[in-house]
């Protein structure tokens, strides 16, 4: 059995050549050189590591009902509500994962705090470091998800600070660029001239703007992916939760190349391969195919499985 399963996958605009990259702040566009049998060629760094985690994680979420798609619905995961009783957010959602400071300042119905009650899940006992295997299956009770994208309990409230890393990890790059130089104007209607004297300023939205636009054009766009399967297995989990962890991941990789990588207004990608296939020639089974999968382990490791923990957010006024 492969340690890994590493994708690279072409991708191309849905439209036209241009593309819009994602920006940093203080930097913009990200280029770097690579070395090649002749000299060197300039690629960019259009979607990151975090923010192609986020988009993964967002294949398996329901925003309009702001639950977990039905197929992964039985998983717990830690919800939180205000004082009012509304909806805020999930461990689904948060960045942080279960180290939420959301979930941090949060109290359940019995008035434990987060802290706590992530503590008791994970039998943390005193402040010694721990090996993921030893905590995974109390992140499985609490969710699942953090053993396939990761958690860092950093802070102090936290015995040991658990630690867990990306076990999918996916980024897109684009080789061989050059930039592509466009604008536009954002038109005004009423007055083509700004007049800051008459409170109808640029600064304030009137007026006839000129602006420019930077895209880009690219010899090969490519959504690389890294599946850490000796990663999950060292969880030390039962067989079919271990399977079930990789199904997801897998599952999650299938819905976002089935649903379109619409990245932004004027990134828009397409998948170019007809078969998605790993290094080592192992094929990504079809959707339907996956949630089977997902549906039937999840049937599987009832007795690891806890009801979603609802946790109220102490912090609001």
């Amino acid at each position: 059995m492969s340690t890994r399963e590493l994708f690279t996958i072409r991708l191309a605009p849905a439209i036209g050549h241009r593309f819009q990259p994602t920006g940093f702040p203080n930097l913009g566009a990200a280029t770097f050189d690579v070395p090649t049998n002749d000299g060197w060629e300039t690629w960019l760094r259009v979607e990151s590591e975090q923010s192609m985690a986020n988009r993964l994680e967002a294949t398996l979420w329901d925003e309009p009902d702001q639950s977990p798609e039905t197929v992964v619905a039985r998983l717990p995961h830690v919800n939180v509500i205000d004082k009012d009783g509304a909806w805020l957010t999930s461990s689904r959602l948060e960045a942080h994962r279960l180290a939420s400071a959301y979930i941090r300042h949060s109290t359940d119905a019995d008035g434990n705090k987060g802290p706590d009650i992530i503590n008791n899940a994970l039998g943390s006992e005193g402040d010694r470091a721990r090996s993921p295997h030893e905590f995974a299956e109390g992140l499985f009770r609490l969710d699942p998800m953090t053993l396939v994208h990761g958690v860092f309990l950093a802070q102090k409230e936290f015995k040991g600070n658990p630690k867990v890393c990306r076990a999918i990890t996916a980024f897109i790059e684009a080789r061989d660029v050059r930039e592509a130089h466009g604008g536009g104007v954002k038109k005004d209607s009423v007055h083509i001239g700004a007049d800051s004297k008459a409170g109808r300023g640029a600064a304030d939205g009137y007026g006839m703007i000129p602006f420019d636009r930077l895209e880009w054009t690219a010899r090969e766009i490519l959504l690389c992916v890294d599946l850490d399967l000796a990663q999950i297995a060292s969880y030390g989990l039962p067989e079919t939760a271990t399977m079930l962890l990789a199904d997801i991941a897998r599952l999650q990789l299938r819905r976002l190349l089935d649903g379109g990588l619409r990245l932004r207004t004027a990134c828009d990608l397409v998948v170019q391969d007809d078969e998605i296939v790993a290094h080592d020639g192992t094929q990504l089974p079809t959707r339907e195919e996956l949630e089977q999968r997902v549906s039937a382990a999840i049937d599987d490791v009832g007795d690891l499985l806890a009801d979603p923990l609802t946790v109220t957010w102490t912090k609001g006024k």
